[in-house]
């Protein structure tokens, strides 16, 4: 396919490299000129706007940081009629609902991507691919789901509805790194090392995920962020706010929310979201 990836960030430049590889013809674009020049060394071409990425192309792969980046995008003013806006920014589900309305209008097509994964996942192409939107034009974007991730899952017809599930996703990441933030605290104070914890929760989990995060927390490696701690901030505020459109309540999402917030007003917005473990530790008195 002929293909623009638009934003270059963490996981957006190992995205775009593997669909390079995959041998599709690849128009890069990011803010930041220097991350779109490796991958034109790489063979993919390099664009200086949004604009001249997108012209002539069946797809446009946004991997944004929030919805001020995307809409700041713009890309229903330069996607060519009858092209695709394929989404994998972890977006709030009111603005997925604006992007494909506004696309539609236009004579485009919008289907909601987001992905689950760390940057590690991005480069070696093992993303879950949460896709959403018309049928017809998931299956027209299965190349490129293949090019990034090992395994796509359907969440409905209505391209917002997989922005739900990496919400609710994300939330659920969140709570596990409450619960080892909370848990590595006690044990701390209770003079057992979290490292020997850790082997019991894979033990009775037998989960990658406990593995890699528990691990991050026990070590404390924050630095450099996997997925920064101001993020994962966006995503708790998303969540509740997509828990008022359903009128859900999320009470624990309210927790989530204020433990990321008492870290970003602690100095840990650039470190990794696991770096909640610190501010758990700080309020044990360790």
């Amino acid at each position: 396919m002929k293909i623009a990836f638009l934003g270059l960030g963490k996981m957006g430049s190992g995205m775009a490299r593997n669909l390079l590889h995959a041998g599709h013809e690849l128009t890069v674009y990011n803010r930041t000129r220097e991350k779109a020049d490796r991958l034109g060394r790489e063979g993919a071409r390099v664009a200086g706007s949004p604009a001249e990425a997108c012209r002539g192309c069946e797809a446009a792969v946004s991997m944004l940081a929030d919805d001020h980046a995307v809409e700041a995008m713009g890309l229903a003013e330069v996607l060519p009629a009858g092209a695709v806006h394929i989404s994998s920014s972890t977006i709030s589900t009111a603005l997925a609902r604006r992007l494909a309305a506004t696309h539609a209008g236009r004579g485009q097509h919008y289907v909601g991507a987001p992905v689950f994964g760390r940057p590690e996942a991005a480069e070696k192409k093992t993303l879950i691919v949460v896709a959403a939107g018309d049928a017809a034009q998931i299956e027209r974007c299965r190349p490129v789901f293949d090019g990034i991730g090992r395994q796509t899952f359907i969440a409905g017809g209505e391209p917002w509805q997989a922005n739900a599930v990496k919400l609710s996703g994300n939330f659920m990441l969140a709570s596990m790194l409450e619960t080892f933030a909370e848990a590595y605290a006690l044990l701390r104070k209770s003079g057992v090392d979290p490292h020997l914890f850790l082997d019991v929760m894979n033990a009775l989990f037998a989960s990658p995920v406990y593995a890699n995060y528990g691990r991050i927390a026990a070590d404390e490696q924050f630095e450099p962020a996997g997925f920064a701690l101001k993020l994962g901030l966006k995503d708790a505020r998303l969540v509740l706010q997509t828990a008022d459109e359903a009128a859900a309540p999320m009470p624990l999402a309210g927790v989530i929310h204020d433990r990321l917030l008492a870290g970003l007003a602690q100095g840990q917005a650039e470190m990794d979201w696991s770096s909640i473990a610190r501010v758990a530790a700080r309020n044990a008195g360790l």
